[in-house]
């Protein structure tokens, strides 16, 4: 492969005097997918981000085909040159239809009868790469859970077909679940080779390792190191990003022995679990729960409805809860509120002195959560906007374990935050855990079911399957999904 897609030469990026980049130089070729890797912050986004046309190198220069790109280089120019982005905070207008949102961002379907013909695209598009999806070109996104919007933004940038070039896809299965996930990564092996040229930047290791040819690691800014996907293992990328490697324990499971939790008192009980029939959730105090199964199969709808304890007919709920939920951007930032007033709004009882705000008491407790789980942050007062998404997840986490709440709901906690923040996640569970806090833990990664202590497997917006967390495997979720 002697012909370069994409050349980068010594970029560099500049926000005010902190550098985001520093002379990082990659290529691409045709039919070739490179992974991505680094911690949150590392500069990953905003690499991708210039390679888009969203902002301008500081800088260095890159090219396309040979083409050194100038000044008037955009987003418009970009897609004019077959470059198409799926990044983790999805770019779908909520208000209108999966066949209208295609027409948004290809409006080569115009004129008589476009509605019919975008839908049909999309359609065959999300028929080849995601198999039994269920979505329908005539529904509204908005009434699509977070993992089925994010089916939707991978499948409009194929819809590109052959003016496809350059595929950047960006943390592409974060809202995914395992089987979904699998079916992208299945679809990339089979399209590697021939024209298009795909960045695949993830913080699932084994992904990259299971679609990718090379792998280029980031840390702070620069390229930390560059290794080719069959010579790679999990342990020598965290090296590389400048992490100890996890034990195998640590990393592919927590502590995995039975816990003899019958003594303790219930935090969440049935009210009437006879009426109904089937299973039911309970949850003592001092246990982690998690919830599997293909994503959509009604885990959220469950953890609103348990939030939403004043109105809730089917729980019994002893005690404050919290969320942590799935969808950041709309339901879990303020986006005009600093990191600061975002990190303690849950507390601020305990930060204010005669009925008003304490600054110095505020910036004591997000000062110790930043530096106890890694907020990479210029500046705790800045817009919480301005953190990477991974950031912006790990002031949501220190939000609900500083609150006073017993127990803690979780969807999908550790969406798009990397190896080394996802230890830390789960070193906090489990002291807080044996603290007696619990937890209803939603997650789409298999690897997480194994810090549960009792897993219920939803299927058609119904449990179907209680699992020890010691037998909670790959196998055994999947057996019961389905």
């Amino acid at each position: 492969m002697a012909e370069r897609l994409v050349e980068t030469k010594g970029i560099g990026k500049n926000f005010g005097i902190s550098p985001a980049l520093v002379d990082v130089s990659l290529t691409l070729a045709p039919g070739e997918c490179l992974g991505l890797v680094g911690h949150n912050g590392a500069g990953k986004s905003t690499l991708m981000n210039i390679l888009t046309g969203i902002f301008p190198p500081s800088s260095g220069a890159f090219s396309l085909n040979g083409r050194l790109q100038d000044a008037g280089y955009n987003v418009r120019a970009a897609n004019s040159r077959g470059v198409w982005a799926v990044f983790q905070e999805l770019s779908l207008c909520l208000n209108l239809t999966v066949a209208e949102n295609l027409r948004v961002f290809h409006p080569e379907f115009r004129g008589w009868g476009w509605r019919k013909r975008a839908g049909d695209a999309i359609t065959a598009i999300l028929d080849e790469i995601f198999p039994g999806h269920g979505i329908r070109p005539n529904q509204r996104v908005e009434t699509l859970n977070l993992g089925r919007r994010q089916v939707v933004e991978i499948a409009k940038a194929f819809a590109a077909g052959d003016g496809l070039g350059l595929l950047i896809l960006d943390e592409p299965t974060s809202a995914l679940d395992y089987h979904t996930a699998r079916q992208l990564i299945d679809h990339l092996n089979r399209i590697k080779g021939g024209s298009i040229g795909i960045i695949y930047i993830s913080h699932i290791l084994d992904e990259v390792l299971a679609c990718t040819d090379r792998i280029v690691v980031m840390k702070d800014g620069r390229i930390s190191g560059e290794v080719a996907s069959r010579d790679a293992t999990r342990d020598r990328l965290i090296e590389l990003m400048g992490s100890k490697s996890a034990s195998a324990g640590e990393a592919r499971g927590g502590d995995r022995q039975s816990r003899d939790l019958s003594g303790r008192p219930l935090l969440i009980s049935p009210r009437r679990p006879e009426e109904k029939g089937g299973l039911r959730l309970t949850l003592r105090e001092g246990e982690v729960v998690g919830l599997a199964g293909l994503a959509g199969h009604g885990q959220t709808d469950l953890l609103i409805e348990l939030f939403d304890w004043r109105r809730n007919p089917d729980y019994r709920i002893e005690g404050p809860l919290t969320f942590i939920p799935g969808d950041r951007q709309r339901d879990g930032n303020f986006p005009l509120w600093s990191i600061i007033k975002n990190l303690t709004i849950l507390v601020y009882p305990r930060v204010r002195r005669y009925r008003i705000i304490d600054l110095s008491l505020e910036r004591s407790v997000s000062g110790r959560w930043r530096d106890s789980i890694g907020i990479r942050a210029a500046s705790l007062g800045d817009n919480i906007l301005s953190l990477s998404g991974g950031n912006q997840q790990k002031v949501l986490f220190a939000r609900c374990l500083e609150s006073a709440a017993k127990a803690i709901l979780m969807d999908d906690p550790t969406r798009g935050v990397d190896v080394g923040t996802k230890e830390i996640i789960y070193r906090l569970i489990r002291e807080e855990r044996d603290r007696g806090r619990s937890f209803v833990w939603y997650t789409t990664e298999m690897d997480e079911l194994k810090h549960c202590d009792r897993v219920y497997v939803f299927r058609n917006g119904s449990m179907v399957a209680e699992i020890p967390g010691t037998e909670a495997t790959e196998e055994a979720v999947l057996r019961s999904s389905f």
